[in-house]
This record gives C-alpha cells, sequence and structure tokens, in this order.
C-alpha cells in the first residue's frame, strides 16, 4: 500500500472525482433541438453570433445518439408524443431536457381545456430538467435555462449513489 492511500479519505477521492466528472459534463453539452413552433426562431438567435450558445461549451448534435440535452420548443401535438419519447429513447445517459416556451410548459394558448390535439406539456411525456417560461422566451432566458442545467449537473453524484426516498 502507498501512502496516499493511507493519507487521503476515500470520501476526499471520490469528491475530487465527481467535480472532474461533472465540469466535464457541464462543459461540452451536446444538444438536440426540437424546433415545434415560433419559439425555434429564438433557438436560432441563440445559435447566431450575437449571443453565441457555443461559448458555453453547448454545440448542436445532428443525431440523438450524440446528444446529452434536448431542447424542446414550441406547441406539442399527440402525433408529435411518439417521435419525441422516441428521440428521448436513442439519447445515451447522462440526458437532460429543457423545455422552452409556453407551449411546451404548459401546452400554450392552444391547450384551451385540454384540447384534442395538443399536449399539455413536455413533461407529461418525458422527464424535465428545466424549464424556461415565456412565450417566446428571450434569447437571454434560453441562455439562462442553460446555465442552469450547468449548475444541476455539477451537484449531481457520479460515483457514489445517491438515495432517492
Amino acid at each position: 500500500m502507498g501512502t496516499l492511500e493511507n493519507a487521503l479519505p476515500e470520501y476526499l477521492v471520490f469528491t475530487q472525482l465527481d467535480r472532474a466528472i461533472n465540469w466535464c459534463r457541464e462543459s461540452s453539452i451536446s444538444y438536440l433541438t426540437l424546433d415545434l413552433a415560433c419559439c425555434g426562431i429564438e433557438m436560432a438567435q441563440v445559435e447566431g453570433g450575437r449571443f453565441d450558445i457555443e461559448r458555453f461549451g453547448a454545440v448542436p448534435a445532428v443525431s440523438p445518439r450524440h446528444a446529452d440535452l434536448m431542447i424542446v420548443a414550441g406547441t406539442i401535438t399527440h402525433k408529435m408524443a411518439d417521435t419525441i419519447r422516441r428521440l428521448y429513447e436513442q439519447m445515451p445517459q447522462p440526458r437532460y431536457v429543457l423545455s422552452m416556451g409556453s407551449c411546451a410548459n404548459s401546452g400554450g394558448m392552444f391547450n384551451w381545456e385540454l384540447s384534442y390535439s395538443v399536449v399539455s406539456g413536455v413533461d407529461k411525456l418525458i422527464p424535465v430538467d428545466v424549464f424556461v417560461p415565456g412565450c417566446p422566451p428571450r434569447p437571454e432566458a434560453l441562455l439562462h435555462g442553460l446555465v442552469t442545467l450547468q449548475q444541476k449537473i455539477a451537484a449531481r453524484r457520479v460515483l457514489v449513489q445517491e438515495v432517492r426516498r
């Protein structure tokens, strides 16, 4: 046995490894966008030069198999529900979902008394990590949602299993 193994407590090593793994995960997020309505215009603004989402370590992914984050923006119809679930299941673990705009969050103005064609929020289909409010939300709000997600990723425990109650 080396002196390092005897000098450091076990929890210190796991804590530092958790920090390193989470830093890598939060600093290199590949995102898949589902631009289903007018929120897609604001999403395009965030990808442009003025707001530059890539400076936060987020890059677009073409395939769900290469994406860490799914950004759902716009009205979700019942016809799209199976496709959204399938895309989410194709994403590798750990996977995150950001719901952008009132329509993706709660059905928006199209969800009048539980419409026959609109799902009242993407959280009814898949688990959502961050909700970004607005109709449509400003690009700054989407960037704030991304930073909030990065803070959640940084707080996760990777090597030690969390106890769920």
